[in-house]
């Protein structure tokens, strides 16, 4: 079990916004480059964000733009923040290490009016 834990995930309306937190553990936070993955019913899981290990960010098409991802290394958190949300955004968001087994237990967004 990855020792991270979501937070902040919710029901907004569409054009809203929403801040995702991922707690992690030192150790987990220190090892790994970390991103944000989601996965919608009926859909396969897609990734939304990750940092590169040479500093760079990537982002998923649909979210260029709207959602930025951003780590707070004094508390080993990993934030994603998402703004002009839409209903195609709705999913379970899950945090973790690209490339690993190593995800947490997701938190669901929902998008409706």
């Amino acid at each position: 079990q990855a020792q991270v834990q979501e937070s902040g995930g919710g029901l907004v309306q569409p054009g809203g916004s929403l801040r995702l937190s991922c707690a992690a553990s030192r150790s987990f936070f220190r090892l790994y480059f970390m991103g944000w993955d989601r996965q919608a019913p009926g859909k396969e899981r897609e990734r939304v964000a990750h940092f590169n290990s040479d500093g760079s960010i990537y982002y998923t098409k649909s979210v260029n733009g709207r959602f930025t991802i951003s780590k707070d290394v004094a508390t080993n958190t990993v934030y994603l923040q998402m703004n002009d949300l839409r209903p195609d955004d709705a999913a379970v968001y899950y945090c973790g290490a690209p490339g690993t087994s190593q995800w947490g237990q997701g938190t669901q967004v929902t998008v409706s009016s």
